[in-house]
């Protein structure tokens, strides 16, 4: 906010410099014949008398003083520079004093004065886009004050509406173990001007749970001209970091159509375990949502009555659920360099929507939002209790077999590569070493050591050929 307004203080600072110097500038160009008339002025003023109720004996003292100072100036005659142009023999056959020297001199002058008009200084008008600048400043920070102020009052409400059910399932809520004893934290953790998180802790079946509020970037105007093309909701993204063990393997999720696209491009384990995308009215869900899963064994026992009837009733507040054993997060690159499978977790993604297209929900809606938050813990509880049977279980862990077989075989080259290297600089290492001993001994050794390794590396393989007696 301070940025903005040293920012905005420095424009209007170089705007009155402008102005200024385009006044000064546009009166000396108005006034660049001021000094011809001043001086006609002083010349006439000089050669005439003013004539009025004077007495007449002024006169004669006036004309007294010019005909005695006339008396006592002397002129001296000095030869003029220009004289050798009045030497008659220099111009023979020019007429100096006839010819056309009367006709130039009756000859009008083509000299043309061009009356400049004074600027107009009081005209609002010439000064519009310094005013329009000026204007879409000031709507941009009373939009960045109260764009931000919304985002606040959204996050504190979502989080009173809720505190008594997080309450009730963790032993501790909002303290991320980074703050003091003498500032405890009584709301929302503030990470951006359009993005809140709250943790939580304690509970059997989990590490943890993080909520990210990812609101609507009210505080932007250009964001808020965007949401008039194409509206956007504020959400609340529920993570949950199931204990290790405690849950079978396998990956299943359930989005809207706009996540479930997204899902299966750009997050790892499901574009890599479930990339199909099934309609969800083969399972009884509303009409938009899909369901990407690993093992139909999981899907049926996950979307029973409860989790569907929910579904049915709150479509438009669900964005997501996903569960995975194998969660990685966004698909790496082609052309990584990573040697080493991703280091995975096991999670319970819940995404909500808090408003619909931009519109917040009024106390009856958070209300009835309560029972989506209710589903994530009845999830959690659910999952825990479900197992696999043999065939299923046999079934995921050939899936991840294959899939890290995959990865073995794309890298083999790069992880030979980095072995090579690694293998050289012990070398490296070791002839450094040798060198520094100064032993004769030792160095003809290591020397003699390393022409063997490199005629062996050098020389021809051969195959050798077994066969089986008869």
């Amino acid at each position: 906010m301070k940025l903005w307004l040293v920012v905005l203080h420095i424009i209007l600072v170089e705007t009155r410099l402008w102005v200024t110097a385009h006044f000064q500038e546009e009166s000396l160009e108005d006034n660049e014949f001021a000094e011809f008339e001043d001086f006609e002025e002083d010349k006439s003023t000089r050669g005439s008398v003013p004539i009025g109720d004077h007495d007449p004996s002024e006169f004669h003292k006036i004309e007294n003083e010019k005909n005695y100072a006339d008396d006592d100036v002397s002129v001296e005659d000095v030869d003029n520079e220009f004289d050798h142009f009045q030497d008659e023999e220099e111009f023979e056959g020019l007429d100096i004093t006839g010819g056309n020297s009367d006709v130039k001199a009756e000859e009008p002058s083509t000299l043309t004065i061009t009356k400049v008009p004074l600027h107009l200084r009081a005209r609002w008008d010439s000064f519009y886009l310094e005013i329009l600048m000026i204007v879409g400043l000031l709507v941009y920070f009373i939009n960045y004050i109260a764009g931000k102020s919304k985002n606040y009052r959204i996050a504190e409400t979502w989080f009173n509406d809720h505190r008594l059910i997080l309450s009730e399932n963790f032993s501790l809520v909002g303290d991320t173990g980074k703050s003091n004893d003498d500032e405890p934290i009584n709301g929302p953790i503030k990470e951006s001007e359009s993005q809140y998180s709250i943790y939580c802790s304690g509970r059997v079946g989990c590490d943890s749970l993080l909520v990210e509020l990812k609101l609507i970037k009210r505080q932007d105007l250009v964001a808020v001209l965007s949401q008039l093309m194409r509206p956007q909701n504020d959400q609340a993204h529920l993570r949950i970091e199931l204990a290790k063990d405690e849950t079978d393997n396998f990956v299943l999720a359930i989005a809207a159509k706009k996540t479930a696209m997204h899902l299966t491009k750009d997050i790892a384990d499901v574009s890599v375990y479930c990339p199909e995308r099934r309609p969800g009215e083969k399972f009884n869900l509303p009409i938009g949502f899909y369901v990407m899963s690993e093992i139909s064994e999981a899907t049926s026992a996950i979307l029973d009555a409860r989790v569907i009837q929910t579904f049915n009733k709150y479509a438009s507040y669900i964005d997501y659920i996903h569960i995975s054993d194998q969660y990685s997060g966004p698909k790496q690159q082609e052309d990584s360099s990573q040697l080493t499978m991703p280091e995975v977790k096991r999670v319970l993604l819940v995404g909500l929507n808090i408003s619909i297209k931009g519109r917040i929900s009024n106390v009856d809606s958070q209300e009835k939002l309560k029972p989506l938050l209710q589903l994530t813990f009845y999830l959690l509880d659910k999952i825990r209790r479900f197992k696999l049977s043999k065939e299923g279980k046999s079934k995921t862990d050939k899936n991840r077999q294959k899939v890290e077989e995959a990865f073995l075989k794309t890298t083999h080259a790069a992880r030979a590569e980095a072995a090579a290297a690694r293998r050289e600089e012990r070398r490296r290492a070791e002839k450094e070493r040798i060198l520094q001993e100064e032993d004769p001994d030792k160095q003809r050794k290591w020397e003699e050591k390393e022409q063997r390794r490199l005629a062996k590396k050098r020389a021809p393989r051969m195959k050798q050929l077994k066969v089986k007696a008869l």
